[in-house]
């Protein structure tokens, strides 16, 4: 509970038993549900997160989505192109976004269409495909094969789960081969994404680690993941969600 995961190697020599004893003893609180097993070490939270529908998202981390999405705002420029992926904290970027020029948005998410549709300086270029029920967005190689007239100076994109040996994941596979196009479409790859999405999967990746440029999360990230990614080279950006900017 200190450390959220714990190798099973360090278990044993902290016991002084042996690796046996310590798995056999992980597998008895797993079944418990006091912990989950993950190759070679037990970790606090289950890693793997279910696909869930947007309506019940938008209820999750409101606070830390809104002041994500604030700053993530605060990194356009005039005269700017960026690609919006989809997700409830891209919603919060939407909101977030206000113009004093003219801004160019290509976005595969009807609700982020939707948001920004209200600001006549915004030309929206609305990503066609098939419809994401979950998630009010669109997929598949018609919105593939679009990005491909494209160039944009940031990619906005929402995660379902931040593995630092892993990489970035979400629940979709037909999302994460768009996601990973979105990504060659621009200079910059910009994640959003609140500290309970670290440590956990999704069912398909998007990229490794080192393809990420950039990172916004809120002040519950471990200190531990934090230092690691600035390790990594990855700029990450902490946002206190009882400010707004």
């Amino acid at each position: 509970m200190q450390h959220s995961s714990i190798l099973v190697t360090d278990l044993a020599e902290q016991l002084n038993v042996s690796s046996v004893t310590i798995r056999k003893d992980l597998t008895e609180l797993e079944r418990a549900k006091k912990l989950y097993r993950n190759h070679g070490k037990a970790i606090l939270i289950d890693p793997y997160i279910d696909n869930r529908n947007v309506s019940d998202k938008e209820k999750l981390c409101v606070d830390e989505k809104r002041a994500i999405g604030a700053k993530a705002a605060s990194l356009i420029t005039p005269k700017d192109s960026i690609l919006i992926a989809s997700g409830t904290t891209m919603h919060a970027l939407a909101r977030n976004i206000v113009t004093t020029d003219k801004l160019t948005v290509i976005t595969a998410s009807l609700e982020v269409a939707t948001i920004l549709s209200k600001d006549r300086n915004v030309d929206i270029i609305q990503l066609g495909g098939m419809l994401r029920h979950s998630s009010l967005s669109v997929v598949g190689k018609y919105a593939e094969s679009a990005l491909a007239d494209f160039s944009c100076s940031k990619l906005y994109i929402g995660v379902d789960g931040i593995d630092l040996d892993f990489g970035i994941t979400t629940t979709d596979m037909m999302e994460a081969m768009l996601n990973r196009v979105m990504m060659q479409t621009a200079q910059k790859t910009i994640v959003l994404a609140d500290s309970s999405k670290f440590g956990r999967r999704g069912f398909s990746k998007i990229s490794d680690m080192e393809e990420v440029d950039h990172i916004i999360t809120d002040s519950k990230i471990p200190a531990a993941t934090a230092r690691r990614i600035e390790e990594m080279g990855i700029e990450l950006t902490i946002v206190d969600s009882q400010l707004h900017f």
